[in-house]
């Protein structure tokens, strides 16, 4: 969606507000695409004395795996957005700044960007998960398992001999 800026670009005050649906579940993240949800944009670009302020959120719902215990679980991913929005920059190496096309801004790449760059490089089912048992692989979440806990090889004799007590 290009949102045209020209009715308010020399008006102070002035506000056009936007709201969009973007189709992101072509991305891959780690193997896996968890967009598969619509992305739902909505906000607006406001002129602040000349500088125009774009100010906004992007949400959906994410169909993640946990990367301790492997479980699939939902995530709602609310991003904000909060951009400054100029027709030409002074220093080109800002990019902080988007950049208008003409008088248009192109918001379906401002919401892609901002997305894929909120997205989480971890994701936890919740922040205590336990995770998986190193030796069988059963999910400690669910309860302890029935592996015997590793003895440090320097006191193995000594395990051996509370082995044969226990017998």
């Amino acid at each position: 969606m290009r949102l045209d800026l020209r009715e308010i670009i020399h008006v102070p005050d002035a506000q056009k507000s936007f709201q969009l649906q973007l189709d992101l579940s072509d991305l891959e993240f780690y193997g896996r695409k968890p967009i598969s949800r619509p992305v739902l944009a909505e906000g607006s670009v406001t002129n602040h004395a000349g500088a125009l302020v774009l100010e906004g959120t992007a949400r959906s719902l994410l169909d993640l795996a946990c990367d301790r215990c492997g479980k699939e679980f939902s995530r709602e991913k609310v991003v904000e957005l909060n951009s400054l929005v100029a027709q030409e920059l002074e220093d080109e190496e800002n990019d902080e700044i988007l950049l208008l096309d003409g008088t248009e801004l192109d918001l379906d790449q401002v919401v892609r960007e901002a997305f894929v760059l909120a997205m989480d490089t971890k994701n936890l089912c919740s922040d205590d998960c336990k995770g998986l048992c190193a030796k069988c692989g059963a999910n400690l979440n669910d309860g302890p398992c029935g592996c015997k806990p590793d003895v440090d090889p320097r006191l193995a004799v000594l395990a051996q001999l509370l082995d044969k007590e226990t017998e």
